[in-house]
């Protein structure tokens, strides 16, 4: 990665003097650098690494602003958040969710940036993917930056499909396919499995079955109003249970039970043949399992024409509202979310980047090996079929009426119309007027 250190004239004054007198100690003077505080959940290895390399090029690339990065735990780093603004101390800049920004935006908890993008290039959104800018505007102005986002897609093994008869390089392309092909890949031994082609709800759960056979999530933006009883919602969750059933839910209890992580993932260890995961996924796959012959592709469709639809989060960069510095903020979230920054996250993180033309530089980066561009390339390609599902300001707490629903389905309690139906129901008795 490129770093870049600029002078300011007055430090080269400082410093002109410092030459002419040898026995004086060389000081900058630290009130004429405005000091900014940046806080991330990135604590983990090697992420923390490279979110402070980025940090640290930032600083040597000016004199003018100096970042410290600070890292906050998932979870706390929200609460602290708000308690921050609420005692008027907050970040200066920070990584928030995407999905939320509108609903921090209407309560006045993050800074609207339309005068800073203004003083920009005209075409400055255009450096990001499209549904990620959208996410990111309440009323027309934008209050946040977006920094990267996630997708979807089918890992499979393509030796086991060799070893069964089926073609290594034709995934299946609608879940029926994918039932069938699973069932010719599982492995049983008496009453017992060893292996199963695939596992429902391993990797996703109905939500994403259900946005992928609808091609959306439970609310309607442009009719602001909630869309949870689609049938074809219904049909692909009632496929999904009697996927489950033909398993037996002890039988799949007792196989689960042995998964973990990493060197554990059942899909690097051979005891499942597909799965759907995060495209990201695959940095575990290369740092644990690195001679595992696998493929990806995009998700089943439920039927013709339903559409491989795939879901992702993400986080943006923003400033909290009321802090101290908004201009340098806005300088350091310009970097964080620049070309250069964005590029170097790609490559190191194996991460989709909000910045367009950094996604696609990471193709001919020499830090990318040539399987992970086979997966990078399916990821970024992922993107044009992937929806968000921003927090409705009308019913913020939609996912607290949903998520119940699909547990109870789970669990056998209702069936797929009978919750959906019902979920609809309390939404629209829970839904609250904007103004």
């Amino acid at each position: 990665m490129k770093k870049f250190i600029i002078l300011s004239a007055a430090v080269m004054t400082v410093a002109s003097a410092y030459l002419f007198a040898p026995h004086t100690k060389l000081v900058i003077a630290q009130e004429d650098v405005i000091e900014l505080d940046f806080w991330s959940f990135w604590g983990s290895e090697p992420r923390r690494n490279f979110i402070e390399q980025i940090v640290e090029d930032f600083n040597r690339s000016q004199a003018e602003i100096h970042v410290t990065h600070t890292f906050l735990p998932w979870g706390d780093i929200w609460t602290k958040n708000l308690a921050s603004i609420a005692a008027g101390d907050p970040a200066d800049v920070i990584i928030n969710d995407i999905n939320s920004t509108r609903q921090r935006a209407q309560k006045n908890q993050n800074t609207n940036l339309a005068e800073f993008i203004a003083q920009e290039e005209a075409d400055f959104a255009e450096q990001y993917y499209p549904h990620l800018w959208e996410a990111t505007v309440y009323e027309g102005n934008n209050y946040a930056i977006p920094f990267n986002t996630d997708t979807r897609i089918l890992f499979y093994n393509k030796d086991m499909f060799e070893e069964v008869g089926l073609d290594p390089e034709q995934p299946p392309t609608t879940w029926e396919e994918l039932k069938e092909m699973a069932q010719q890949l599982d492995v049983i031994d008496g009453n017992r499995y060893e292996r199963l082609g695939y596992i429902p709800r391993y990797g996703i759960q109905g939500d994403v079955y259900y946005m992928n056979a609808t091609g959306h999530g439970f609310w309607d933006f442009e009719n602001n109003q909630p869309i949870i009883n689609d049938p074809k919602g219904v049909e692909i969750l009632d496929w999904v249970m009697d996927f489950e059933q033909d398993y037996g839910s002890d039988n799949l209890t007792a196989f689960t039970a042995e998964f973990g992580n990493q060197q554990a993932d059942p899909f690097m260890s051979g005891k499942i043949a597909m799965m759907v995961k995060e495209a990201t996924h695959y940095s575990q796959i290369a740092a644990f399992a690195p001679d595992l012959n696998f493929g990806v592709a995009e998700l089943p469709e439920f039927q013709d024409g339903y559409g491989h639809t795939s879901w992702g989060g993400g986080f943006v960069a923003e400033i909290p509202y009321g802090a101290e510095h908004p201009e340098a903020s806005w300088e350091f979230i310009k970097y964080l979310t620049g070309v250069e920054a964005q590029e170097y996250w790609a490559v190191n993180n194996f991460d989709n980047v909000a910045h367009i033309q950094a996604s696609q530089n990471a193709f001919e980066n020499e830090g990318m090996t040539e399987k992970g561009l086979e997966v990078y390339q399916v990821a970024v390609d992922n993107l044009a079929q992937t929806i968000l599902t921003p927090v409705p300001l009308e019913l913020p707490d939609i996912l607290s009426i949903v998520n119940p629903e699909f547990d109870l389905i789970y669990l056998g309690q209702k069936t797929p119309q009978e919750a959906l139906e019902n979920a609809q129901q309390m939404a629209e008795q829970q839904m609250m007027p904007l103004h």
